[in-house]
């Protein structure tokens, strides 16, 4: 390793300190009289120690220099891979070529610069020689190297195996373009899980929410423990044959299991954008990605923390396994706090300031209190993941009303843009790393397994949760949806991520390999059989995102009466559930008036004694506003009592009664008069002054939650 900054300056310090010595020896010499020719001895030994000290530095100048100069082609290597991956993309769109997805190009891309860094640069440095430190029982992460009376500093990059001493990489070129797994976590990570909430089409999400919720937390963890115990039967497998080389127990099968059930179908969601797929469908398999990725990261970290008591720390333990199972509760609990609570405190930062009148600022502000949020989290040993995504959520909820026309597009399209290019980033990465990464351990036995594994998992909790799923459903997860999210279950950007974090041990090293091999294969092969498979199943495209399911359909029905006759027996099944119906009321009633522009008056909504709290609360421009201030993607979650309208001789309610007019509206100078609720109703219906012509019709609206 090449010596750091310090050896520079404990070289520059020691020829400071001699030049007096030099000079006071002089000085000693000419008042004792005693010859010239120690005075010369004593100025040539002084010129040469000058000489050398001014040689050293000029090297050590020269490395920084280098090191540099490798520093920036590696940083420009990557920004010309994006480069190239921008234009194919535009290629590919233009020639509406659709098999193989922008990160799969970044990944070719990556690879061919691996190839040709591996084999195409020579060698640049070399080891020396090897020291033996045998009375230390532990590595130091930082070494002090006493090299002829100068201090040389050195950090720790981890143990290398006996087998490989003598294949550790000596290309300095190679070295430099193998990132810390940190810049991943807190620099790549944070923008593409804040788009991901912040981007967020809540109405077809919370429609599914049940269904996204049992998709994400029972079936990652069934997942998890499927694949776990299936690679702990491979691994005893690999152990009989002779193909294990060192230990790998069953937490370490756990983690993988864990890890490896992170999905990411970017392929198949971008190509479901581009083509208009079923909205409810996208909505499953999206809000399952996202939720999916903060569960598997949880469960990670809850799998590491397993530590039973004794001197066997990998057997079955109950207090360890109830421990960790605190541990996972807590760990995600704090991280969601911590996200919706920066969301709330940046709301209320852009509500009470004028910070909208400089849209630059207001900006710069949203984006470090959204990107912090991450590193708060991940210092207060919560999950960053987590508290970003609900962050993001939270933002785009109540912060975005508050923003000014300009910053809510700057902020749109900067977390688009971040989004965009970290997840190329990674994926150009992923395919530079099959060549430059230095410890990679293939087991083919291993591999095969792991994607039998894989496949079982995902089956496992797919169909099974569907079946359960469609029991309270009124409008089904139908099997040709089922097939499709059980051939979208895609591992990308989050698995690798949480693979390359930490390959210290043979284990993790295994896994790092196969996490990478399969990340490769499901964007390649399943992410350019998308289209095909949309087409073969059978699935809806060129469908309008704003659409509800089509009328054949039993959540969506048009029921023929004449009057309140027929209303009897009638009543459609409200699916949406209550405690998400209460909570639209009281975000609608409470949260939104305080933490936004838009909402109805907490005058209105507050008890007469908080009349003060009221007032101070209450945004002006609520009385301002003819209509509330509201986001482009309502959550379109309502309570019986918002789902009333009457027109002319009919009243239309969620609950499909019909009857005669009442009082509701009335006529003030020829101008009719709304509840807030029946105007927020209006807008999310895009129903406005529209009448409906045919009497005694009862409408029931596609409302109710699907899950």
């Amino acid at each position: 390793m090449e010596p750091g900054g310090k050896a520079a300056r404990f070289s520059s310090g020691w020829a400071a300190k001699a030049l007096p010595q030099r000079l006071m020896l002089l000085l000693l010499t000419l008042l004792s009289g005693r010859g010239l020719h120690v005075v010369a001895a004593a100025s040539s030994s002084g010129a040469a120690a000058e000489d050398s000290s001014a040689m050293e530095e000029l090297a050590t100048e020269k490395e920084a220099e280098e090191s540099h100069r490798q520093d920036s082609v590696s940083l420009l290597t990557f920004i010309l891979l994006l480069t190239l991956t921008i234009l194919t993309i535009w290629l590919f769109k233009h020639r509406r070529v659709r098999f193989l997805h922008e990160t799969g190009l970044a990944m070719i891309y990556g690879l061919i610069v691996g190839v040709i860094l591996r084999y195409g640069t020579p060698a640049t440095s070399g080891h020396d020689k090897s020291l033996s430190c045998t009375q230390e029982d532990r590595a130091f992460s930082t070494l002090l190297v006493n090299v002829s009376g100068k201090f040389f500093e050195y950090t720790l990059k981890g143990e290398i195996s006996p087998g490989k001493i003598n294949s550790v990489e000596q290309n300095d070129m190679l070295r430099k373009v193998t990132f810390d797994p940190e810049v991943f976590f807190n620099i790549l990570l944070p923008p593409i899980i804040f788009h991901a909430g912040y981007s967020l089409k809540k109405r077809h999400f919370f429609r599914n929410l049940g269904s996204i919720l049992a998709y994400a937390f029972l079936g990652t963890a069934v997942s998890c423990f499927i694949i776990g115990n299936l690679m702990y039967g491979v691994v005893k497998l690999m152990k009989m044959v002779g193909q294990l080389s060192d230990k790998f127990y069953y937490t370490d099968c756990l983690f993988f299991g864990a890890i490896i059930s992170a999905t990411d179908p970017v392929t198949v969601l971008a190509i479901f954008n581009e083509l208009h797929a079923d909205v409810d469908l996208y909505a499953l398999l999206f809000g399952e990605s996202v939720l999916n990725d903060a569960v598997a990261i949880v469960l990670s970290s809850s799998i590491v923390a397993y530590q039973p008591a004794g001197l066997n720390t990998h057997t079955f333990d109950a207090a360890a396994f109830f421990k960790s199972v605190g541990i996972f509760l807590g760990i995600f609990s704090g991280s969601f706090t911590m996200g919706a609570v920066t969301g709330v405190v940046t709301a209320l930062v852009t509500k009470f300031t004028k910070l909208h009148c400089f849209p630059l600022l207001e900006t710069a502000l949203f984006f470090l209190m959204s990107w912090s949020t991450f590193l708060l989290a991940e210092a207060c040993g919560f999950t960053g993941v987590v508290a970003v995504l609900f962050c993001g959520i939270t933002q785009a909820h109540y912060t975005y009303n508050n923003l000014s026309v300009e910053s809510r597009s700057r902020t749109k399209q900067l977390f688009e843009v971040l989004h965009f290019l970290a997840e190329n980033f990674i994926f150009s990465y992923m395919g530079l790393a099959l060549f430059t990464f230095q410890k990679h351990v293939f087991s083919p036995i291993f591999i095969i397994g792991a994607f039998v594994a894989i496949f079982l998992g995902r089956a496992a909790h797919i169909y099974p949760l569907s079946f359960f799923l469609n029991l309270g459903r009124r409008h089904k997860i139908g099997w040709n949806f089922q097939q499709m999210m059980m051939f979208s279950g895609l591992r990308g950007a989050m698995a690798f991520a949480l693979a390359i974090r930490d390959t210290a041990s043979y284990a993790r090293q295994m896994m790092f390999t196969t996490t990478l091999l399969i990340v490769f294969f499901t964007v390649w092969i399943i992410g350019g059989g998308t289209t095909p498979m949309l087409s073969w199943l059978n699935i809806r495209i060129g469908v309008d995102p704003d659409q509800d399911p089509p009328p054949n359909n039993d959540s969506f029905q048009v029921l023929q009466g004449d009057g309140p006759d027929s209303a009897g027996g009638n009543r459609t099944k409200q699916e949406s559930a209550w405690l998400f119906r209460l909570w639209y009321s009281f975000d609608h009633n409470y949260l939104k008036p305080i933490l936004t522009h838009s909402g109805p008056p907490l005058t209105t909504t507050l008890p007469a004694w908080c009349g003060l709290l009221a007032h101070c609360l209450t945004s002006p421009q609520v009385y301002d506003n003819q209509e509330p201030l509201r986001e482009e993607d309502s959550d379109f979650i309502l309570t019986e009592g918002d789902l009333t309208l009457t027109y002319g001789d009919s009243t239309v309610t969620a609950n499909g009664s019909s009857g005669s007019h009442t009082a509701s509206t009335s006529l003030e100078g020829g101008r009719k008069t709304k509840s807030s609720s029946e105007e927020v109703l209006e807008q999310d219906l895009g129903v406005g002054d529209q009448k409906i012509s045919s009497r005694g019709t009862r409408l029931v609206f596609p409302l109710e939650d699907n899950a």
